[in-house]
């Protein structure tokens, strides 16, 4: 009796786990069955159809071992052989599968389509060899500050958002086990992979408790978005899968709508529009297509209205499926497929029309893999960088966005040679093409300061402050140390610096010095950053009374006494000392040679000593503080000259102090 129950209670679970298989709800079928496998009841049936609920919820490599236990196990459905050899491909057990196609079609000698879906798929067994020898230029990174250990797909790049579909409602999906989508949004960052951080909800319009939705698009101006809606497990009706379309208006999403181009009988998603949003591309397994499930286009009005949708045709679909349409900035349709030859099980493609023939290019690896790689978008107009989906290894958890670099956008034939020289981590790969970062000198300034005597002195204690000319600013200040030391001041290259030099007991002076023409060229810099410091040398005269200073190259027109243009830059330099050193008192001379009368020469250089004196006193300096003295010839430096160079050192200019 006890015996009887059990296999009674076996019974009972074993088809409770049909039924809860045949309604879609995968999850919960696996686990009444594995109990009537546990007790030994149907063993082939039961172990078919946990390979068919983990196939069928996306689980492929758990599928493997179930499949092989129930054809050992006598399981008769003819489709068993090929099932099983599609799992083993996704389970990149290539030789394998190849194995189990050739008994599918040595199963079915007469049936013309299984033998050709055979073929078809043996095909892209001996495609994958090429496929993964295929040049490519991606750099792949796993937006792991975005990823959880649930799922996140289908992002969509709108302004400066991320938005995307991920597993985090709270209500669980029946066929999967796992938390219903919804549609989540974050902010961009700078660098496309380091974008992540806690997602919010798009908009509470497009966000509806008890139901999936995901794979949202746009049209141009960003205030239309159609998405897919669905998946409560009910099987009719617009509570399967279908889009919806929601305007932005009054600075909000307005409530959905279902959209006419879905088919209620039919599963209809992954939608998207063309650049100028005339053209709707969507995916559906309705009646009439080429394959599981096919891309269709419609066409929208200015309306809003669609025309009936079209089949992309043989071209583009298989009889496999091909879903995540997307248009990408060159205009070219892109898209994700498991029927055109690829590494595993859908794999990311794009479509080439030239001259009326399409040809369809398979993206490559390590954008492609034997896992399910779709969802492409590209975040720039140069197509540089990118968004895809993947439940590759690897990831945070089921499917997981990734980002894309596409090393090769920018680059001439040569520079795409040499890129294919350097492995994939060979950090070279990132300076191929782009000009060489700026080496950069970090230039200073220092020095000493001494005494303007024989023999001088090395000072300390000397304020020495620096000035950017042209900005009129404060570089920096500091004290000469005891070996009359001072520095060190930043510059910049081509700026023009004026040190302001103070000490009790000297004449406070001002030094130019310029980063004119003193850069070090680009060649020469063997390092990313480097320092340079420049030395000068300083002298200070002391305030003595009675000292007596030449002022160089005041010329005077031949019996004239006007300040030129070049004498007025001089007396300009005398016009700062006396500036910077307002306590002293001047007497300021002018002296002639001896080539004429003396009385003209001594009226001649007072005028000169005067007009001197007007000009300084025209730029601020107390008329008080200067005296205007005319020695004519009565102190000669060279008496008897002869040559013009001894004629032009007696014709001369001084300042003599005669208080401070």
């Amino acid at each position: 009796m006890a015996i009887l129950t059990a296999c009674n209670s076996t019974q009972s679970i074993f088809k409770q786990g049909v039924r809860k298989f045949d309604n879609g709800e995968y999850s919960l079928a696996i686990k009444d069955l594995q109990t009537a496998v546990t007790a030994g009841y149907e063993l082939g049936r039961a172990n078919y159809l946990i390979a068919e609920s983990f196939r069928m919820s996306n689980r492929f490599e758990l599928a493997v071992p179930y499949y092989q236990k129930a054809l050992e196990n006598g399981i008769t459905n003819p489709e068993a052989p090929f099932n099983y050899a599609f799992a083993l491909k996704a389970a990149g057990k290539y030789a394998e599968a190849a194995a189990q196609l050739e008994k599918y079609i040595a199963s079915n000698p007469t049936n013309k389509v299984a033998t050709e879906k055979a073929n078809r798929e043996l095909y892209t067994l001996k495609a994958i060899e090429i496929i993964q020898q295929k040049k490519t230029f991606y750099l792949v990174k796993n937006l792991d500050k975005l990823n959880t250990s649930g799922a996140e797909f289908s992002p969509f790049v709108k302004d400066e958002d991320l938005i995307f579909a991920a597993t985090r409602k709270a209500t669980l999906y029946k066929n999967n086990g796992m938390p219903m989508t919804g549609i989540y949004k974050v902010k961009l960052a700078e660098n496309y992979d380091e974008t992540g951080g806690e997602p919010e909800v798009f908009s509470p319009a497009l966000f509806l408790e008890g139901v999936n939705e995901a794979n949202v698009t746009f049209t141009k101006d960003g205030k239309t978005v159609v998405f897919a809606r669905g998946n409560t497990g009910k099987k009719k009706g617009a509570a399967d899968v279908d889009l919806y379309l929601s305007r932005f208006a009054s600075n909000k999403w307005t409530e959905p709508r279902l959209i006419p181009v879905s088919d209620s009988a039919a599963w209809d998603g992954s939608p998207a529009f063309s650049r100028d949003g005339r053209t709707l591309y969507f995916c559906s397994n309705r009646p009439g297509g080429v394959g599981g499930i096919d891309i269709y286009r419609a066409n929208m009005d200015a309306s809003g209205r669609f025309s009936k949708p079209v089949n992309m045709g043989k071209d583009i679909n298989t009889p496999g499926d091909e879903m995540f349409p997307y248009v990408g900035p060159d205009a070219k349709l892109y898209f994700a497929s498991d029927g055109h030859p690829g590494l595993g099980k859908l794999d990311l493609f794009v479509a080439t029309r030239s001259q009326g023939v399409i040809t369809i290019e398979n993206l490559g690896a390590p954008i492609n893999s034997r896992f399910d790689d779709f969802g492409l978008v590209y975040a720039d107009e140069e197509m540089k960088y990118g968004f895809f989906s993947s439940n590759r290894e690897g990831g945070k958890g089921d499917d997981d966005i990734y980002t894309f670099e596409d090393e090769s956008v920018g680059l001439d034939s040569n520079q795409i040679a040499e890129l294919e020289k350097l492995p994939l981590d060979d950090p070279r790969r990132r300076t191929v093409g782009k000009p060489e970062p700026p080496k950069i000198v970090n230039y200073y300034l220092a020095g000493t300061v001494a005494s303007n005597e024989t023999p001088a002195a090395l000072l300390d204690s000397v304020i020495v402050k620096i000035f950017e000319i042209s900005a009129d600013s404060l570089v920096g200040q500091g004290v000469s140390t005891g070996g009359g030391v001072f520095g060190t001041f930043p510059l910049e290259e081509g700026k023009d610096y004026s040190l302001l030099v103070e000490k009790r007991g000297y004449i406070t002076k001002r030094e130019p010095f310029t980063m004119a023409g003193k850069a070090i060229p680009q060649i020469f810099r063997k390092k990313l950053t480097m320092d340079t410091t420049f030395y000068v040398a300083l002298k200070l005269d002391r305030l003595s009374l009675n000292k007596t200073f030449v002022l160089e190259n005041i010329y005077y027109d031949l019996n004239k006494f006007n300040i030129r243009p070049d004498a007025a830059v001089e007396l300009d330099k005398l016009v700062q000392i006396l500036n910077d050193n307002p306590t002293v008192n001047i007497e300021l001379s002018s002296h002639t040679d001896a080539r004429d009368t003396d009385a003209y020469n001594k009226k001649l250089s007072q005028n000169r000593a005067q007009s001197a004196v007007d000009y300084i006193a025209s730029k601020g300096i107390a008329r008080e503080r200067m005296v205007a003295k005319g020695y004519g010839e009565t102190q000669l430096v060279i008496k008897d000259a002869k040559t013009e160079e001894e004629h032009q050192k007696n014709r001369r200019t001084e300042f003599t102090i005669l208080s401070y």
